[in-house]
């Protein structure tokens, strides 16, 4: 062993280098404007921001400005900066580029040091060998995504995929060459952190704490990887802290891994939102050499015990997630990119979508295989919340080849990637691909591919493989949907998790309630952002949903015949564009409480619904519940009402119809369930009353008597079924063929200090009484939509507004919207 004189051991530095950056195009697609231009890069970014930043690309979230800057993505692009160095002492210098977008030649002061391939992962440089006292030179060359996207598909062979570029054929977020949902916006950039780590002796190169919980006392084993320096035979120490428990081990010379085990007893679990609280516990790992510090790691952990269970039973294959021994019902949403340009996404912004996740009542979201893997502030807002957290690997919609360097490349970004997300106690699951198995069992991929390799080898070997290596207390799923082998088939609704796609694509809504599936990982509804999101961003005139700026913001084949097409046999098709706009706003929102209800009326046997999408990355028609402004359209709200606690709602059942009272709360709920037959006037026309009394985290049908549940004028009645604060509605007729009156209200509007409040009190039957204030100002915020009064019934809204706004314009039938308006105006 050598003797290290402990005064000259120095810890680890890093120099971030993010100062001085210019960008320019040096290839390919450039138009005359842009050749010997030179601007300002901001680190991290992308040339998409820069260019605007600069003020030489048009916003390419309005109008049809993509098409005006889809060249940016066919360009080969150069990022150029120049830095100060001085030989310290050190014997390792490090450049770190924690994310490459994607294609890149990376060289320091004319000599290249790396070539990459892959946006998902970090990669790590000794540059010590061609820095230089004094000035540096770092030049980044990016290929043309588009162009090394067709390249590699020739090289590699192709492959099925969906949309327009084979985005398969490289390791790049497939959503950025578009999607359905999103624009074609294929970027370059340094879109990570980039630094300058100086060390001598050791690092560390990775911390993984596994943790479990046994009998109530938490164990922490931590997986430490080392990097040395030099000769590597010096001895080193490391130390591990958490709650007070610490532990030491020793790693001999030459040694560069170890685990240092830690226990604490009677620990503080960590659960979901809703089923308890959310203790968070500094871990810190620190690596030395006698007195010195050469590194250290921290992170908050909680312990908690996940469970996905995927089990044969005497109706198919169940699909639940237990936690902490407790079976957790899902109320989950998909989550996409926040933004189509990642880096304007900052933590205060997730903060935001927490928050209205929080509002929706969720406890899941998944992260979705198309995008990217979430930064460290998603995963670390999401622990702090008891939001549980899906990982898709970043695999969708497409047949992957298996052949090098893809092999090679996808290893190392999940290891990458597993390493930095398994700390978190939000994760419960890693799933390994979206929609590919299904694809290639039902889409036609099977002859296409002509024996080729697609993916099938990541999702049963490689990942799982790698999930048990670096997370073994993690779970793995292969795919998304997945029946649970490949011999039965993955969207079969009675084994596993599944994809309803059928109901919005081809069908209707009301069809959701023909299938009782185990778990429900996608389904959903579009609908049009908010009206102040296209008013900022179509400048259409005059607007209509079929005006040109309108038909560009909506991204799905055949969009608007399918939002048409899944309205008409519910509401009549409006003429004028704001009521379009509130119909299909209304219809996404029916459409998703229909499919929610009726699968949570069949717990548990489904244990969890997965709707699409939470967010939207720019503003656009889709399933999204948040627009791409960042504001909540109706569907939220439903979110909100449907994933409550406690539910009641009205189910068909064969020829008959129940009353399915669910309590996913904490305690017990005993209450008398009131079941009653109305005129939309109010004339009680039968009724009954039946206690009920539930377990916590427990639901029961209750039949619902004949003289009840049949309808002596199906236009002209309605079913209401009642137990403490909680009511659902059953319409014996949809609402275009029902008989359902012109709204008649009475209305006071109250000053507040943040506002208004609005007390509506309905003079008639109220459907849906929503008020949509981003009219007025589009800053303003309601906190509730899509409430049904009966006569003489009242609710007041709370308006949340910087604004003063006048009584008339609060109450104008602009803002103030029903379902009955739809009615009354198709009527007359």
């Amino acid at each position: 062993m050598s003797i290290i004189d402990t005064a000259t051991v120095r810890p680890l530095t890093t120099r971030l280098l993010h100062e001085g950056w210019s960008l320019r195009a040096v290839g390919g697609a450039v138009p005359e404007a842009f050749v010997g231009t030179s601007i300002p890069a901001t680190v991290p970014g992308l040339v998409h921001t820069d260019l605007l930043d600069a003020g030489l690309i048009p916003d390419p979230f309005l109008d049809r400005n993509e098409h005006l800057v889809t060249w940016i993505g066919s360009t080969d692009w150069e990022y150029r900066t120049t830095f100060d160095w001085e030989p310290d002492g050190h014997e390792r210098h490090d450049l770190v580029f924690e994310g490459l977008d994607t294609v890149a030649t990376v060289s320091v002061n004319g000599s290249v040091v790396a070539t990459t391939r892959n946006q998902h992962r970090t990669y790590r440089i000794d540059v010590g060998a061609v820095l230089r006292e004094g000035e540096n030179e770092l030049v980044v060359h990016f290929a043309s995504p588009v162009a090394a996207a067709d390249l590699a598909s020739l090289e590699i062979g192709y492959r099925p995929h969906t949309y327009s570029h084979p985005f398969n054929a490289i390791r790049k977020a497939a959503c950025n060459f578009g999607w359905d949902w999103g624009l074609d916006a294929a970027s370059s950039g340094l879109w990570k952190p980039v630094s300058l780590q100086s060390w001598s002796t050791a690092r560390l190169a990775s911390v993984r704490p596994v943790v479990t919980v046994d009998g109530g006392e938490g164990r922490v084993a931590v997986h430490v990887d080392v990097e040395r320096a030099g000769d590597g035979d010096a001895a080193l120490a490391l130390t591990a802290t958490v709650i007070g428990a610490n532990a030491d081990v020793v790693l001999a010379a030459g040694a560069d891994t170890a685990v240092v085990e830690l226990t604490v007893p009677d620990v503080e679990l960590w659960w979901p939102r809703g089923y308890g609280e959310q203790p968070l516990y500094d871990l810190d790992v620190v690596l030395g050499q006698d007195e010195a510090r050469l590194g250290e790691w921290s992170k908050r952990i909680g312990f908690r015990t996940v469970a996905v269970e995927l089990e044969p039973d005497a109706e198919g294959t169940s699909f639940r997630f237990v936690v902490n021994g407790e079976a957790v019902w899902v109320r989950g949403a998909n989550w996409i990119p926040d933004d189509a340009f990642v880096t304007r996404v900052d933590r205060a912004r997730l903060a935001r979508r927490m928050d209205q996740a929080e509002f929706a009542n969720l406890n899941l979201l998944r992260i979705w295989g198309g995008g990217y893997y979430e930064s460290d502030d998603f995963y670390e807002l999401c622990d702090e919340r008891g939001i549980m957290v899906w990982q898709d690997f970043l695999f969708a919609c497409a047949a992957y080849a298996e052949e090098e360097p893809l092999w090679s490349e996808v290893e190392a970004e999940a290891r990458d990637n597993i390493t930095r997300i398994m700390p978190h106690a939000s994760l419960v699951l890693w799933n390994g691909n979206n929609e590919n198995i299904w694809g290639f069992e039902e889409w036609g991929w099977e002859k296409r591919v002509q024996g080729r390799t697609w993916g099938m080898g990541y999702y049963l070997d490689l990942l799982p493989r790698l999930v048990a290596e670096l997370d073994p207390a993690g779970n793995y799923t292969a795919g998304s949907p997945w029946s649970g082998t490949p011999d039965i088939p993955a969207n079969d609704p009675d084994h596993g998790s599944v994809h309803l796609w059928e109901l919005w694509n081809r069908v209707d809504y009301p069809a959701y309630r023909d299938v009782s599936p185990r778990f429900v990982a996608e389904f959903g509804w579009q609908g049009p952002a908010t009206w102040s999101t296209i008013d900022r961003a179509i400048s259409d005139s005059p607007l209509t949903p079929e005006s040109p700026g309108m038909i560009h913001h909506q991204k799905a084949t055949d969009g608007n015949d399918k939002l048409t097409d899944g309205l008409v046999a519910h509401l009549p098709l409006p003429d004028d564009t704001e009521d379009w706009h509130w119909a299909m706003s209304l219809n996404q929102a029916n459409a998703v409480t229909v499919a929610i209800e009726h699968f949570r009326s069949w717990s548990p046997r489904c244990m969890g619904s997965i709707v699409w999408q939470l967010n939207d990355c720019w503003p656009v028609t889709s399933w999204a519940a948040v627009d791409g402004d960042e504001r909540a359209k109706p569907l939220l709200y439903a979110l909100r009402h449907v994933y409550a606690d406690r539910l009641v709602t009205v189910q068909p059942r064969g020829e008959s119809l129940v009353v399915a009272v669910l309590n996913d709360g904490p305690d017990a709920w005993a209450d008398d369930l009131v079941i009653r037959r109305l005129r939309f006037d109010g004339t009680e026309l039968a009724s009954v009353r039946v206690p009920v009394d539930l377990d916590r985290r427990s639901s029961t049908l209750v039949q619902i008597p004949e003289a009840v549940a049949v309808a002596g004028s199906a236009p002209d009645e309605v079913l209401v079924a009642t137990a403490g604060a909680e009511r659902g509605f059953w319409s014996f007729a949809e609402a275009r063929d029902s008989t359902i009156p012109a709204p008649r209200f009475s209305a006071e509007v109250a000053r507040q200090e943040d506002g208004y409040a609005v007390t509506i009190t309905a003079e008639s039957f109220l459907r849906d009484l929503t008020l949509l204030v981003d009219k007025l100002d589009p800053a303003a915020v309601v906190d509730d939509q899509l409430v049904t009064l009966l006569p003489g019934e009242r609710v007041t809204f709370h308006v949340r507004t910087e604004m003063e706004l006048g009584e008339d314009e609060l109450l104008s039938t602009r803002v103030v919207r029903t379902a009955n308006q739809l009615v009354e105006d198709w009527a007359r």
